[in-house]
């Protein structure tokens, strides 16, 4: 299969009616083509040059469209596809893609017959709800407690992944991390926040096997006085802070009259005094590692070292917050609101290593950690690159499992279910509305096809054969059908495309910019809407 071309205008004038419909059938199908060879366990990798000149080597869906610069609005909206389904559920970043791009190209024959657009779509609503209930017909529980079985249905799903090779390593973290950050919210229902919890942190060096999950969490900075301060404190007392620990300088412009020379002397001791007034606060809690997202003085320093505190200051927002669900501190913007429940007591070890060039502040072997980091260890940045993104995928599928622990037959098992159930229910859909629901029946069976021709086997022998032999999660499947009938739905009720790009003109050229001329459809109630 020859590797396809995306052949698309700069700019567009505009065009009306049945011309845009095939306009952006033949746009969105070509963004399909572009990553449909990367769907499968035995798919293609794609190398793309981005936009500051490094190469990305990769076969996730959503990262090759990201690097993709297509100037068609109906290629632009296709793309938009992938980064909402890598929203909602992580995964079928591909596969939305391609039974987007196929649902356009199978109505492309009910357009040419005069079909009105929002028969079609009416067709594919109707469609997408019966695909939804065959969904739930097929689907079976699962129990999230029971390791080999999570172990197995993760590794399923990044089965078709670069990092399939390294065996259960991805899958093991996955699942690691995200039992690790999940919290019961109800009777039966838990929540897993993978965005906000988990952090994942890449170091080159050692082997891909020394990756591992922490009890606690990893942030790339060392104590502010290394010389004065612990590198290493057992079961730290932590207290998190969002304020600065400095003098606060005016917003506006101050001015200060200074009449004798011991006034200068005042205004010193005046600073000195807030700030060991500020520290004071602090260290009435015995704290051992104090740790704030603003700056931190000298005298600070001073004050919190000769007390055997030790500090880390400017860190980001989103690692405080990492830091207070695992030790259980509360993060705080004035130190004289502090009170005991509010120093976190949870962690078991605070420790700063170097780690090649680098050092690293270790909040680890919490008790109860509600966050985590996930340090991946490789040989270049290339290849952690591209098992980040796939361990992103992996932990969105145990994301997906433990938050709704529903399977459905994988490998395009369910899509040819789907495609036979509707096949023949489309005998009993009554009116014109049924050939585009016979149409979009067919569409579902692109997965499973591709997925054939990318394995490089028979075709039409393997689809006749196929049988769910591994599984997927149920939310990526429901999500993926849901994304690329709606989107579909969509460009097929677009009947003009208008430019507002102005043409640059000639230097010199004092014409007046002409308007823009748009094509007006005929009467409507002149044209052939439905077929004879």
């Amino acid at each position: 299969m020859h590797a396809p071309v995306l052949v698309l205008k700069d700019s567009l004038k505009c065009e009306s009616g049945s011309k845009v419909h095939h306009a952006n059938i033949q746009a969105s199908k070509s963004v399909a083509d572009i990553i449909r060879t990367t769907l499968g366990p035995r798919s293609m990798l794609k190398m793309l040059l981005d936009a500051g000149g490094g190469i990305v080597v990769t076969n996730d869906g959503n990262a090759i469209l990201r690097e993709l610069d297509l100037s068609h609005p109906a290629a632009k909206s296709m793309i938009e596809l992938s980064r909402t389904q890598d929203e909602e559920v992580g995964d079928g970043t591909t596969s939305v893609i391609i039974l987007a791009g196929e649902m356009l190209h199978v109505s492309e024959a009910c357009i040419e017959k005069n079909y009105h657009p929002s028969v079609i779509c009416r067709a594919y609503n109707q469609a997408l709800e019966d695909a939804i209930a065959v969904l739930d017909k097929i689907a079976m529980s699962v129990d999230v407690n029971d390791r080999p079985a999570m172990l197995g249905l993760v590794k399923s799903c990044i089965a078709t992944k670069f990092t399939s090779q390294f065996g259960d390593l991805i899958a093991d973290l996955a699942i690691d991390a995200t039992m690790t950050v999940g919290v019961d919210v109800g009777p039966g229902l838990r929540e897993v926040d993978i965005k906000k919890y988990i952090k994942v942190e890449k170091v080159p060096g050692c082997q891909l096997e020394d990756s591992r999950v922490l009890k606690g969490v990893m942030i790339n900075k060392d104590v502010v006085a290394p010389g004065k301060m612990r590198r290493k404190i057992l079961n730290p007392r932590i207290i998190l802070l969002g304020c600065p620990l400095e003098y606060k300088k005016g917003e506006n412009q101050t001015n200060a009259e200074l009449v004798k020379e011991e006034d200068w002397g005042v205004l010193l001791k005046m600073e000195e005094e807030y700030i060991e007034n500020l520290c004071a606060q602090i260290l009435k809690f015995k704290p051992d590692l104090v740790i704030t997202e603003k700056g931190l003085g000298d005298l600070a320093c001073h004050f919190l070292s000769k007390a055997g505190v030790s500090t880390i200051r400017r860190l980001r927002k989103t690692d405080n917050n990492r830091i207070a669900k695992a030790c259980g501190a509360v993060v705080l913007n004035k130190p004289d609101e502090l009170q005991e429940s509010d120093v976190g007591t949870g962690a078991g070890l605070f420790e700063v290593r170097k780690i090649g060039d680098e050092f690293f502040a270790f909040i680890d072997n919490c008790k109860v950690p509600k966050a985590c980091t996930v340090l991946l260890r490789g040989a270049s940045k290339d290849l952690l690159n591209e098992v980040e993104r796939n361990l992103q995928d992996a932990m969105s599928v145990a994301q997906n499992i433990i938050e709704n622990p529903k399977l459905v037959p994988s490998g395009g098992a369910s899509e040819l279910t789907v495609s036979a159930t509707l096949k023949q229910k489309s005998s009993s859909v009554e009116g014109i509305e049924k050939w585009p629901y016979e149409a979009a029946a067919i569409a579902f069976e692109a997965i499973p096809r591709t997925l054939a021709q990318n394995c490089g086997v028979n075709v039409i022998r393997t689809m006749t054969a196929l049988q769910g032999k591994i599984w997927d999660a149920y939310n990526v499947k429901a999500q993926t059908f849901k994304t690329a009938i709606e989107a579909a739905c969509m460009l097929l009720r677009i009947d003009d495309i208008v430019s507002g790009i102005k043409k640059k003109q000639a230097p010199g050229a004092g014409q007046a910019p002409s308007k823009p001329k748009i094509e007006e459809e005929g009467d409507a109630d002149n044209e052939q809407i439905l077929p004879e």
